[in-house]
């Protein structure tokens, strides 16, 4: 099992990184809030989030690619750390600008880092397996950074909050410097000759296979991503306290945490593209009953149905995507990914907010429901030619 000996550190590596992030979105659109800043100023401070990650994410998927994980991780964790400890010592709503784009940035180099060492690491038997949990680890953080961030809000206040998360990022570069990480040594395949030369992420895009994988996984991100961006204000409205929203969301991640524990056994019995077309369909129900959701233990129930539904779509992207990506290219592609995917990142919460801002928050979740209805079609259709389970 010498392949898997490095998995249990990265995975560590992952969720004390993870629960940072997850956190300080949280803390950041609940501080925002009570400074009475807009929706469409918070979904301005959730875009920034993702407008590093999506402006240079191939650039380090490359980087990983030529040089490994190691240098990619540590710069990301002092890059991460220090957008989290900034607003921990400064306070105001102008400061969480410049911190929320550094921990985005952060964030992204270690992600893509652990990712392509976790593929690199595998076999085509075992990505998914491996993928999967990978997956369980950023659903562990899912559930503890929100939670985290709601008791430390209402007891505490927004800066110890940001405080807390500066240190979850240092723990993580504690496990990126023990031993088999800091010595891990990724072999790398050669590159076909046929992409000798082929440099632009676009010739990427241009394999049919890819692009479809793609298509499905911005839906997914862009579920997952606006719905860490609309409950938090939707629950205030309701006039639920902080605790009771991080809650909401700890309950989210715990389903997808549950779903992807199960995923050893699902995918023995469905094909990847046959989950990934269950798991839009669910998205699409979850959004259309949300805005009737007005009590916690409602929201609670659909949210959790929703967890389930995304949580069981990131394992499987990942291994469709290094299962098709060229030689050598795995990184990359993981960056283009990543680069598409937070390009939804910083549109929606934008577009969403400025139309919260305007209409409500009702015609938020319907034009989601809308938008993930167009990935159905296309994921069906593959499903239904590769119908066997592996």
């Amino acid at each position: 099992m010498r392949q898997a000996s490095p998995l249990i550190p990265l995975i560590l590596t992952t969720i004390t990184a993870h629960v940072a992030l997850a956190g300080a979105r949280v803390t950041t659109s609940l501080y925002a809030i009570s400074l009475q800043a807009s929706e469409f100023s918070i979904g301005i401070l959730i875009a920034l989030f993702a407008l590093f990650p999506m402006l240079f994410a191939v650039q380090v998927g490359r980087w990983a690619d030529r040089i490994g994980l190691a240098r990619p991780m540590r710069l990301g964790c002092i890059v991460m750390g220090l957008g989290c400890l900034i607003p921990s010592v400064i306070g105001g709503l102008g400061v969480l600008y410049f911190s929320v784009l550094l921990i985005g940035l952060g964030f992204l180099s270690i992600h893509i880092s652990i990712q392509h060492a976790v593929g690199a690491l595998s076999t085509v038997s075992t990505r998914a397996k491996s993928f999967s949990w990978l997956a369980l680890g950023y659903s562990t953080s899912s559930f503890i950074g929100p939670i985290a961030a709601g008791y430390l809000i209402e007891n505490t206040n927004h800066n110890i909050a940001y405080a807390v998360f500066t240190c979850f990022v240092m723990l993580s570069f504690g496990f990126m410097m023990s031993g088999r990480l800091r010595h891990l040594v990724i072999h790398q395949p050669e590159p076909e000759v046929t992409d000798v030369g082929k440099q632009s992420f676009l010739d990427l895009l241009s394999k049919p296979e890819l692009r479809r994988v793609y298509v499905v996984s911005i839906c997914l991100t862009a579920a997952w991503d606006l719905f860490l961006f609309v409950m938090p204000i939707h629950c205030s409205h309701l006039g639920m306290s902080a605790s009771s929203i991080g809650w909401i969301l700890g309950c989210f991640s715990a389903a997808t945490f549950v779903v992807r524990l199960a995923m050893h056994w699902i995918s023995r019995h469905f094909s990847e593209w046959q989950i990934l077309t269950s798991g839009l369909i669910v998205v699409v129900i979850c959004y259309l009953l949300f805005p009737f959701m007005t009590s916690t233990w409602s929201l609670i129930g659909v949210t959790t149905v929703l967890g389930l539904a995304l949580g069981s779509g990131q394992p499987n992207v990942l291994a469709l995507l290094h299962e098709n990506s060229p030689p050598g290219r795995a990184g990359e592609a993981v960056g283009v990914r990543v680069t598409i995917g937070n390009a939804t990142q910083v549109v929606l919460p934008l577009a969403f907010g400025a139309v919260g801002a305007t209409l409500g928050l009702f015609p938020v979740f319907w034009a989601m429901a809308a938008l993930m209805s167009l990935g159905v079609p296309l994921a069906w259709s593959k499903a239904n030619e590769k119908s066997a389970p592996h």
